[in-house]
Formats: structure tokens, sequence, C-alpha cells
């Protein structure tokens, strides 16, 4: 396999742009090498730079449940395109979006879209000090939000770790009223709950974390959430920026049958383009300017471009393409397993629906720690493999893939072949 023009790119980039790249984990820096830069995509596919095809299982990490390039969706967009990308005042396709996720997610009565997840959990955070009055956050080790200053916090050893900040530039005093739990520590976080009482403002978690690998919560973990928020008067936010639309229209609070008071979202509802949404009930999201005191703006906030995208992508999600999610995760379950099992390889694979990471762990992975105990070098050698084999797969151990409309049963099958023959590496 020819990588000599993605090189190229890379070896100029590194002189242009930090690392080489617009977000970190491109750079390949978790498995070593050097990335491919991708010309175009159709489907399940894509293509380098090099004309290398790659049966795709990042998905523009998360968004593509239809795929690349899926024709209904550009020629919506190129229709919009042909009457204006962007006008700074109000559409009709902002009220559509609008009342297609508050008819969707259970949570949702009121929605303000935004540009990206980490703007949408931003503004939830700032909503939820507003309507409560009070100043603390928790949140758990291993659950990605964003890169806003308060939720870089590091993950600590104790019970909790109050406002340590995980990023130069972030200095205490942004992160002072964060507090990092522990995902999956039931006990211990009903305690913490209780022992901040009228100070927590609000607790932010991934009901499904995806960002440190996917972790599937303990039964009566998220229960104990929001047993524990609605009794201390704090308010329970469900990011859901990778599973709203994903594991079904409802996003995972459907699945579990938890209604939180705050949800974010983001990657599907815009199609391919740059999104965010944040929303709840009617009476915390009244507390949003221009009606109420807690400011947020965004002049590309609604586009039409990423409205269209969004709005045909979310229509076209019918409960017979979840069923076909489903069955192909459960197909490439199987099949992994099988293989772990016949190459005799110590690893997880842990899935929900069309979300799923392969795990280099002795057992099972429930939180953070687990998954910083696995082994990242083996995960480097086998997504090389894997890479030489052209099917591209996250980068990292500790990131989610997906599956998409897309993808076939002959694709699902030729994976798992492939996984066999990179397993032996």
């Amino acid at each position: 396999m020819t990588t000599t023009r993605s090189q190229q790119l890379f070896d100029d980039a590194q002189t242009l742009m930090p690392g080489g790249v617009n977000s970190p984990v491109r750079a390949f820096g978790s498995v070593g090498g050097s990335p491919r830069f991708i010309a175009r995509g159709a489907g399940a596919h894509f293509w380098d730079e090099d004309g290398n095809r790659y049966l795709d299982y990042v998905g523009s990490w998360g968004p593509l449940i239809h795929g690349h390039a899926p024709p209904f969706i550009h020629d919506a967009v190129r229709a919009q395109l042909a009457r204006g990308t962007s006008f700074g005042a109000p559409t009709a396709l902002e009220v559509e979006m609008a009342r297609e996720v508050c008819a969707a997610v259970p949570s949702i009565e009121m929605v303000r879209m935004v540009n990206s997840g980490t703007e949408a959990v931003m503004g939830a955070i700032r909503v939820a000090r507003g309507f409560t009055g009070r100043r603390k956050i928790i949140k758990f080790a291993g659950c990605y939000h964003g890169h806003s200053d308060a939720l870089l916090v590091q993950a600590g050893s104790g019970a909790l770790t109050l406002g340590v900040p995980d990023s130069a530039g972030v200095t205490p005093a942004q992160t002072a009223d964060t507090i990092s739990a522990h995902y999956n520590a039931i006990d211990e976080t009903r305690a913490l709950i209780r022992e901040l009482g009228d100070e927590l403002a609000v607790v932010a978690v991934e009901p499904l974390p995806a960002n440190m690998g996917l972790v599937k919560p303990k039964s009566g973990f998220l229960e104990m959430l929001r047993e524990e928020t609605q009794k201390s008067g704090a308010l329970l936010l469900f990011d859901e920026v990778m599973t709203g639309f994903r594991l079904a229209r409802g996003g995972f609070q459907e699945v579990a049958g938890i209604t939180p008071d705050i949800t974010t979202l983001g990657k599907i509802i815009g199609g391919g383009f740059p999104v965010g949404a944040y929303g709840g009930r009617r009476e915390i999201m009244e507390c949003v300017a221009p009606v109420g005191p807690v400011y947020q703006a965004g002049t590309l906030s609604g586009n039409p471009m990423a409205m269209t995208a969004g709005l045909t992508s979310l229509r076209a999600l019918t409960p017979e393409k979840y069923e076909y999610l489903e069955n192909l995760g459960a197909r490439l379950e199987n099949g992994v397993r099988a293989a772990l099992q016949e190459t005799g390889t110590t690893a997880q694979m842990q899935r929900w629906g069309s979300m799923w990471t392969l795990f280099f762990s002795p057992v099972p992975v429930e939180d953070y720690a687990g998954a910083k105990a696995s082994d990242a070098q083996k995960f480097g050698r086998f997504f090389h493999a894997m890479l030489e084999r052209s099917f591209y797969l996250p980068p990292s151990q500790f990131e989610a893939a997906f599956i998409s409309l897309a993808h076939t049963e002959r694709d699902i099958d030729d994976t798992v072949e492939a996984m066999r023959e990179a397993l032996k590496v």
C-alpha cells in the first residue's frame, strides 16, 4: 500500500498546524505512524490521497449514520445552497428542526441550536447554574464533554478530585467548582451527591460513554443519578452528542427509560455539517436569553446548511433502519468473539447497537481506570494490521467505532475475517 501523498501532506501540515491536524486524535499519536489524508468518500468506504480504498468505521466520529455522501442528503443540501448558506436571521428550517428534536427526545421541550458538542455542553452547564443558582458540577472520569475550561479536569484516584486542570492554559480557578467522580461507582457517587447537597447545580454524564471506548452503565447507576439529583434539587445532564439518534430516535435515554433534565446533542442532527444543540424542560430553557438571564449566542447557530442536512438525515431514520444497524452490530460482535476464541486473544468486544470498541483487556471495561489499563500498544499493532488490510478503525484504543446504514453483511463478514488475521500479528 503506497502512502507517499499522505506522508507528503502530513510533513507539510506539521509546519502549518499544531501536530499537522485540527483535532489531536487524527495525528495517529496513540497508534504510531502517519495519518492517511482522505480525498473522498462514498457509502461505507473512503479513499485517501494515494487512491487507497478503506472500509470506514469512524464515520466522521459518528455523524455519518447514512454513510458517506448519501445522494438524498446531498440533493437537499445542493438545493439549499442555491437559496443561501447563512442569513443571521431566523428561518423556517430552525423551527422544523426544533419540532423534530422535541418530538423525538423525551427530555426536550425546548431546544437551542449551536455549532458543536463543546458549545452545547458549555451552554447547558451555564443554564443549569443559572436555573439552580448553584455552582458545583459533577462529571465522570473518562466522559468527555468537549474542551471548555470547566470540564477539563483530571481523573483522581480517590472518591473525588476537586478542580485540578487537565490542560495547560486552564487555571485552577476555572475548574474549582468541578468535581470528577468515577463512572459506574454507584455508592460512591450517591454519597458525593448527598455530601454536596444544595451546592450542586448539575451532574453531567455520557449515559453510554464512548470517549474512553464504549463502556456500558452498570444496572442501577443511571437510575441512581436520576433519583439522587431529584432529591438534591440538582439537574441531571445527559450528554448524547454521540448517542443521540444513533441508537434510537430518542437517544440512549429512550433505550434506558430515564428522562434527564437537560440533554445535549450533535453529530447526527447536522447530517455531516458542524452542529450542536442543548434542550430540556421548558422552565429550564426559558432561562436562556432573550427570554431569560442566561446569555448565549452564535452567528452560525441554526444555519440553513446544517439544518437541511440534519433534518433530511433524521427524517430518514426509521425503526427498520435501527433494526438493521442492530443486526449488523450483533453480526460483528458474534464474529469478533469467535475470532478472539479461535486466535486465543484476550480482549473484550463491547457493543451497543451500531457503536463498539475492542479493548485489549483481560476483563470487561467498566470505567476509565479499566480503559487505561488495557493494552494500548497491542491495539496499535492491531490497528495498523487492519489498516494494511484496508479497514479504517478509530486510531485510538479509547474511542468508539461506528457502523453505518451503508455497511452490508458482506462488509461485516469481511471485517471479521480481516480481524481474525490481524489478531495474529
